[in-house]
């Protein structure tokens, strides 16, 4: 592993940025949910000597999930943490936006993941990444410095409260 130089360019999705700090957090906010995946593979094939980290949600992670067998399949060194509060809150928080929040018992099931329950550790380690679950913050802490000393792909179940 290598640590980034000031004024390294960075190439995430389609945006370039110009590093001004080693390791700096790029974040690719202007494109659609089922993007982040693919992009944070981009990135990580076009420079292996660069750790990369993906904050993912639970609801957007499940567009592109099979990205997991690709990090495993490539030897990619991703550290991909899942913020799972088991429920589509972006959707939830759009819904509310445009006065559309009260739309009754069978229309909030469809914004629920918790029926039935994902399993983000089994879905992993099914596509050969090895995954832990934290639950606390300090488990989170201990399992992310665990992850990202360790080259290759890694997963983190971070089981946020509702």
């Amino acid at each position: 592993r290598r640590r980034m130089e000031s004024g390294e360019d960075v190439v995430v999705g389609v945006n370039r940025f110009r590093t001004t700090e080693p390791n700096p957090l790029l974040a690719d906010l202007d494109t659609a949910i089922q993007t982040v995946d693919p992009a944070v593979e981009a990135t990580a094939v076009a420079d292996p000597s660069r750790p990369v980290v993906s904050l993912q949600a639970d609801g957007s992670a499940m567009y592109t999930i099979q990205a997991l067998w690709t990090q495993a399949r490539e030897g990619l060194d991703v550290t991909t943490v899942i913020c799972d509060n088991s429920a589509y809150a972006i959707l939830a928080g759009e819904l509310e936006n445009v006065g559309a929040s009260s739309g009754g018992e069978r229309a909030g099931r469809l914004l629920d993941l918790g029926a039935p329950s994902l399993d983000f550790v089994a879905l992993a380690t099914g596509m050969g990444v090895p995954a832990t679950r934290a639950t606390t913050a300090e488990e989170l802490a201990t399992q992310f410095r665990t992850a990202v000393a360790e080259p290759g792909p890694h997963l983190i179940d971070a089981v946020l409260p509702r």
